[in-house]
């Protein structure tokens, strides 16, 4: 099981990677007119290599997680971060195109052109992680 688990994992971890991002350049188009927001990304190879570095430390050592707050109430937020995603992924603010009057760095053709690109690659990866299930059954069945 733990081969089948190592053949899917690069694509796995690449499509939650994806995931992530969309939320990130999500979050930037609906902060697209609030004053001095400022626009955010993930580097998605470093942060797909780190990912990729943090399975397989934790797949070796049993019971390796990352640090959490302890909370002292429910109504505690989790503590993540304003410059990580809630796995840890690190924030990068994008750079502006062009000066905005109010201090907000969120320009909508970028967004959209960096939302569209990364939808295109979640189901690319989709049909990869797809395909590779059906080698797989197909191994099996002959």
């Amino acid at each position: 099981m733990g081969k089948l688990d190592d053949y899917l994992r690069v694509n796995e971890t690449a499509i939650n990677m994806r995931e992530r991002r969309a939320q990130v350049i999500a979050s930037n188009i609906a902060n697209a007119d609030t004053p001095n927001y400022k626009a955010r990304d993930i580097d998605f190879n470093s942060a797909l290599q780190s990912a990729l570095q943090r399975n397989d430390a934790s797949s070796g050592a049993s019971g390796a997680s990352a640090a959490t707050l302890t909370k002292t109430d429910p109504a505690h937020l989790d503590g993540n971060a304003d410059d990580t995603t809630a796995d840890g992924t690190p924030l990068l603010y994008r750079v502006p195109t062009q000066p905005s009057a109010d201090g907000n760095t969120v320009d909508m053709d970028v967004e959209r052109n960096q939302f569209a690109d990364n939808a295109v690659r979640f189901e690319a990866g989709l049909t990869f992680i797809s395909s590779q299930i059906k080698d797989m059954l197909s191994v099996i069945q002959n």
